[in-house]
């Protein structure tokens, strides 16, 4: 199973468990796409995007049951993003974890994470 992941508010996950999907937020209503982010690019996206953010959840999903509508496309860097077409089923979600901030304020990511800390040169998406 291949993990991807998606930094969300926890208000509006919640508003999506109550829904029983996922319709992104805003900034991926605006894009067309839900941006997800893989293990060793997340904690980058968390720096650059959700830098300070309080009140965050991790939800890794199985890339492998979104089928066809998620799709790998180039971002910051040329990097390949996954990116999906559609709302995102619950059935595919595999975990929501909070997503704290330490005292040096970069979120806390959780220990079998592959890529915990941001690299110095990275960018976001």
């Amino acid at each position: 199973m291949s993990t991807i992941y998606k930094i969300c508010p926890r208000a509006l996950w919640r508003e999506a468990e109550e829904a029983g999907r996922f319709t992104g937020a805003p900034v991926d209503h605006a894009d067309g796409f839900i941006h997800f982010s893989t293990a060793d690019q997340v904690a980058e996206t968390a720096s650059r995007h959700f830098a300070g953010v309080p009140n965050l959840v991790l939800v890794g999903i199985d890339a492998d049951a979104l089928g066809d509508a998620l799709r790998y496309e180039p971002s910051r860097g040329g990097a390949l993003f996954p990116h999906l077409y559609g709302d995102l089923r619950l059935d595919a979600v595999r975990s929501v974890t909070d997503l704290p901030i330490g005292p040096d304020g970069r979120h806390l990511f959780p220990a079998d994470l592959v890529s915990p800390t941001p690299p110095s040169t990275g960018a976001s998406a």
